[in-house]
């Protein structure tokens, strides 16, 4: 018999006995014509897919321990393969002219998939499911059979969903052996050494028509087109041994090894632009200097501990493989990264033809709009465009306005500051001057002045000396221009610093947790903390300061439930939604009592505070994170650059994982961005076992 008639009968025959059937002579002198694909191949009810579906639904989720279970794994399983050889008996009808050696090894790879089917529905009928009782997806016949030539074939499912089969048979090869399904599990390693010998041959075609100057791993994902992408080709346990059998390089394997993209959920997406609040002070014209398009550039990968791994990851330069595969190692999940120095996708990158989700930048800001628009999102329907009202959450006076009116009404107020030394609004240079005497009369001698808006304890004046000096007036009446506020207050005497980290919803603040925080005596970032209970309480070193503290029948939770209950419905009103961080810190009053200022500043964005909860969900219980900067000036000091130091500190400090299935960090030091890039400044992560 003809190979068309073989591929005509099981592509446009209905039951599955003719689909599963072939002669045992064969030949291919008479291809024919190509045809179009159809809709769908012929099927009997049953057996055809449902609408709409992706098949997840007939998965069963959790254990395989029952019959049921397996017999659902199963159905699942049959369905893919009897797709596969849909789709290659498709190839040999739809590509008449494609050389007779690749024809044939499809046709030997048919052959291969018609006998897994069999074996799943002999297994599933044994376990007490028919096929056709569960919902059927035609996902990959909606992928593959667009295709327009032999490698889009070899591409979508050679080394993509056949690829991705390497990892799952291992993986359910043993889930069915633990269940104490023999059987089925020796059935899978069958199927997977037949799956290397599929994807070898994929990977042959691949490489014959391939082009010449691109590497495998740029014309593989060049090849795929979305919803395909190589996330597809792998599961979620990565089987490097499968892919070296069947003759993959690698480069080819490492790559995609670290490869992140959404497979359905819509993504989220995440960009690091650190200084909005720079150029909401300084206008239009607001340009980075080159220390801070670098700090800016190096610290562009630190959203990735705030996105999820379907999630996507603006930056300036990816990450390397051997940094990405480090941190897959070490249990941390990868989004999908897409390169851009603005914040704006290249004009003809595909994420701007994607559903996304939201847009979810360090700081909201000016450029807002143009940033949304760019990725095809309506900012102003969902309500995230920036506008002068979202501006004022921003600003420090607003901050102290809050705090003032806050203590006025709250009943929390015993150990808190008292209201009368919170931070004062100015707008004139006489206003400056009146308060500034008024601090001094009332034994405040040591005062800072704020800009309305700044960043990490820039865009502040230190008033120290006992008269105001001539370039320091110049300084406060300089920053007043434009309209500009100027708070003044106070200067503490702080003991120890923490933050509150928040999220903005449309249903109030949500409190997630407590960080440590330490600046230096400019107001500066230095490092932030969190321990055990980070999620309702402080780090202890707050707690020890106050061993009386919050009041008898108060907690911490709820201190800052009522502060939330009260500043969440503000942010509404100003249309926030997203980030928040607050700055809080324990002082000693002039009687040398330890207190509370619960709010030194409202940071509406995501903070060094929030990346470092975040990262407690990769930090086994019990141990305690800190997340510190390092300049390379730093490092230089010891005479190492900051890759050599990150190596060195690596060694010092191993890490080591602790608890199952998936470890978590005990102890040891993480490099958060990536050393061997970074000009001035990197990111780590210490982690310490504590009793």
């Amino acid at each position: 018999m003809e190979l068309r008639e073989c591929a005509e009968k099981i592509l446009f025959s209905a039951d599955l006995e003719s689909k599963l059937g072939a002669p045992g002579n064969w030949s291919d002198e008479r291809p024919g014509a190509g045809i179009k694909a159809p809709a769908m191949p012929s099927r009997l009810p049953e057996l055809r897919f449902k609408t709409g579906s992706d098949g997840r639904g007939s998965f069963p989720r959790g254990l395989l321990r029952g019959d049921r279970e397996r017999g659902q794994a199963l159905h699942f399983f049959a369905n893919h393969e009897l797709l596969a050889v849909e789709l290659m008996a498709l190839v040999l009808l739809k590509f008449p002219d494609a050389p007779p050696e690749f024809r044939q090894g499809v046709w030997r790879t048919l052959r291969d998939e018609q006998d897994h089917t069999r074996l799943y529905l002999a297994r599933m009928k044994a376990c007490g499911v028919c096929f056709g009782e569960l919902p059927l997806s035609g996902f990959f016949w909606r992928c593959v059979s667009r295709m327009e030539s032999p490698m889009d074939y070899v591409a979508g499912l050679s080394l993509t969903f056949e690829q991705a089969n390497l990892d799952f048979c291992q993986q359910f090869s043993r889930a069915f052996g633990e269940a104490g399904d023999q059987e089925t599990a020796d059935l899978l390693q069958g199927i997977y050494r037949d799956e290397i010998g599929h994807v070898a041959l994929g990977w042959k075609w691949f490489q014959h028509w391939k082009s010449a100057g691109a590497s495998d791993w740029e014309a593989f994902r060049g090849l795929l087109k979305f919803p395909l992408s190589p996330r597809r080709a792998k599961g979620d346990e990565f089987n490097a041994e499968g892919r070296r059998r069947a003759g993959l390089n690698e480069g080819f394997i490492s790559e995609l090894a670290v490869f992140s993209m959404s497979k359905g959920r819509t993504p989220s997406v995440f960009w690091f632009n650190p200084f909005e609040e720079l150029r909401m002070d300084a206008g239009p014209g607001f340009q980075l200097s080159k220390m801070q398009a670098d700090f800016a550039r190096d610290l562009g990968a630190l959203p990735m501990y705030l996105a999820r791994r379907d999630d996507v990851v603006l930056v300036p330069e990816r990450p390397s493989r051997e940094f990405l595969s480090a941190r897959q190692a070490q249990g941390f999940d990868l989004p999908e990264f897409e390169v851009t120095s603005t914040g704006v996708p290249d004009p003809f990158s595909p994420l701007r033809t994607r559903k996304l989700g939201e847009w979810r930048p360090w700081s909201k800001g000016p450029e807002e709009a143009a940033h949304a628009a760019a990725l095809g999102l309506d900012q102003e329907a969902s309500g995230d465009s920036f506008d002068s009202r979202k501006r004022t959450c921003f600003s420090k006076a607003w901050s102290a306005r809050f705090l003032r009116e806050w203590l006025e009404t709250s009943e929390c107020c015993s150990g808190l500051i008292d209201r009368d030394a919170v931070g004062r609004e100015v707008s004139t240079l006489a206003e400056a001057s009146a308060v500034i005497a008024t601090w001094r009369n009332a034994g405040w001698h040591r005062l800072v002045v704020k800009r309305e808006h700044g960043f990490a304890g820039q865009n502040a004046l230190r008033l120290w000396e006992p008269e105001v000096l001539a370039p320091q007036w110049r300084w406060i009446q300089s920053s007043l221009a434009g309209g500009r506020l100027l708070v003044i207050e106070p200067w503490l005497d702080r003991v120890v610093e923490f933050s509150v980290q928040c999220e903005a919803r449309e249903s109030g603040l949500e409190v997630l947790g407590y960080t440590g925080l330490k600046c230096d005596h400019r107001g500066q970032f230095e490092f932030n903390w969190a321990g055990p209970d980070f999620a309702k309480r402080p780090p202890r070193e707050v707690l020890r300061e106050l061993p009386s503290w919050p009041p008898p029948a108060l907690t911490w939770p709820a201190v800052f439930a009522r502060l939330g209950e009260a500043l969440g419905p503000r942010l509404r009103e100003l249309g926030y939604r997203g980030a928040v961080g607050i700055d809080a810190f324990v002082f000693r009053d002039r009687d040398g009592v330890a207190r509370v200022k619960p709010v030194v500043e409202i940071n509406p964005r995501y903070t060094m505070g929030r990346v470092t909860l975040e990262l407690m969900r990769f930090v086994a219980p019990g141990s305690r994170a800190t997340l510190r900067l390092k300049s390379a000036r730093e490092a230089q000091k010891g005479g190492a650059s900051l890759a050599d130091w990150a190596r060195e500190e690596e060694r010092r400090l191993p890490v080591r994982l602790k608890g199952t299935p998936k470890g978590r960090i005990a102890e040891g030091f993480v490099p958060l961005t990536d050393p061997t890039t970074a000009r001035r400044t990197m990111a780590g992560l210490w982690v310490e076992a504590r009793d």
